[in-house]
């Protein structure tokens, strides 16, 4: 059986809210990183619902022992927020992965057996650079089951050739756009995030 890329658009109003502001052409860069760590924060809960590790646990309350679930804090998770505009993700995320250990300036040189690893990017164009990143991963020996990618918003030509090379990954976004224009850019998208971020990036010497 052929494998198909697995594509989550969690059906959530706050989720499609957040997107809309980001859209608003009106969005002023304050709020548009809120929005983008909003969508951090709903997105990773989605992402985690059924992935992040867990298990029973007895423990007593002030009247009784009962059974609970916490998290399995012995396995590692590694979070890789890509610069620049993942990291606005990111802050909304670390809201719900308190525990996972932040990856600064992209993916470590050596990573767990059993870590897990959760990337965040802005947007998915054309997929080129989800690729190499996938690429990357995959020499450091961690596979599908063991990562979660996150971003604001995908393209259909990117998410194609990503299920080409890497079809048994799982993206959770907030909504999947049809095309893209001449020059690369999400139809009808969300603009180019650094600028409406307010980030300027330093030219090369």
């Amino acid at each position: 059986m052929a494998k198909t890329l697995r594509v989550v658009v969690p059906p959530h109003p706050l989720i499609a809210h957040w997107l809309t502001v980001l859209r608003h052409e009106g969005t002023p860069p304050a709020l548009f990183r809120t929005a983008m760590e909003e969508l951090g924060r709903w997105l990773s809960y989605e992402a985690i619902r059924d992935w992040l590790p867990h298990r029973r646990d007895v423990i007593k309350t002030p009247l009784a022992s009962t059974e609970g679930t916490v998290i399995e804090t012995a396995v590692p998770l590694l979070a890789a927020p890509i610069f620049p505009g993942g990291l606005q993700l990111w802050e909304g995320a670390r809201q719900v992965l308190p525990s996972a250990e932040l990856c600064l300036g992209g993916l470590p040189e050596a990573i767990e057996a059993q870590a897990g690893v959760v990337l965040l990017l802005d947007q998915i164009r054309q997929g080129d650079e989800l690729i190499e990143l996938l690429r990357r991963l995959e020499q450091l020996g961690v596979e599908a089951p063991r990562l979660r990618v996150i971003t604001a918003l995908t393209a259909s030509p990117g998410l194609k050739q990503i299920g080409e090379t890497y079809p048994e990954i799982t993206i959770h976004t907030a909504c999947i756009d049809a095309d893209l224009d001449e020059q690369g850019r999400i139809l009808p998208g969300i603009g180019d995030p650094l600028q409406r971020l307010g980030i300027r990036t330093a030219q090369p010497h």
